[in-house]
């Protein structure tokens, strides 16, 4: 009876002992994809705040601060400083800005596909700032002068003694630390821990 109710997809009896008859696997292959969706909907709200949080920046230190003197904010040791970067995170790589352009809609692509198979929190909080990140400069270098593909980032954020970047490089940087540290620990996107 248990097996005719299982193909048919009707819910099993508990038997005389009180234990459910083979209902125990079809609940983990139920479970496994919805926490799978909670990690996918973690990376994305993580990248969406991240996002946001780069594209609100840069709408405000544009309006407010381009073409004006720099803003110290603790004296000198950080001010808020608008340039516009055609080159990479730090302004590093200025005469290749279609392929980081192409580097960073790569990254998207494969974030989207890794999410996919993704079951640890951790690893959803550090693609999504990946994923947060290279959207926020990938929208200045789609949507900002001199043309499309080739749009010079905002960056405003200057320490003392360091390169100028913004709050996108910020969540890219964070990203990509924590995947260095869960790969040192061994723990993979898929939820299961390696030891080497």
């Amino acid at each position: 009876m248990a097996e005719a109710e299982r193909i048919i997809g009707t819910p099993d009896i508990p038997d005389a002992e009180g234990t459910e008859g083979g209902g125990a696997e079809g609940r983990v292959e139920e479970t496994v994809p919805g926490r799978s969706r909670r990690k996918i909907a973690v990376l994305f709200a993580v990248a969406v705040f991240a996002y946001l949080l780069d594209l609100i920046s840069k709408l405000i230190v544009v309006a407010k601060l381009e073409h004006r003197a720099p803003v110290e904010v603790i004296d000198g040791w950080l001010k808020f400083e608008v340039i516009r970067n055609s080159g990479a995170a730090f302004s590093f790589g200025e005469a290749y800005t279609v392929i980081f352009t192409f580097i960073a809609a790569t990254v998207i692509v494969v974030i989207a596909r890794l999410a996919r198979k993704l079951h640890s929190l951790p690893w959803a909080i550090a693609l999504g700032l990946l994923l947060g990140g290279a959207l926020g400069n990938l929208t200045d270098r789609i949507f900002r002068a001199p043309g499309t593909f080739q749009g010079a980032v905002v960056d405003f954020i200057a320490p003392a003694h360091f390169a100028v970047f913004n709050l996108a490089d910020s969540a890219i940087v964070c990203g990509g630390i924590l995947i260095v540290i869960l790969s040192f620990k061994g723990l993979d996107p898929d939820g299961t821990v390696h030891k080497d």
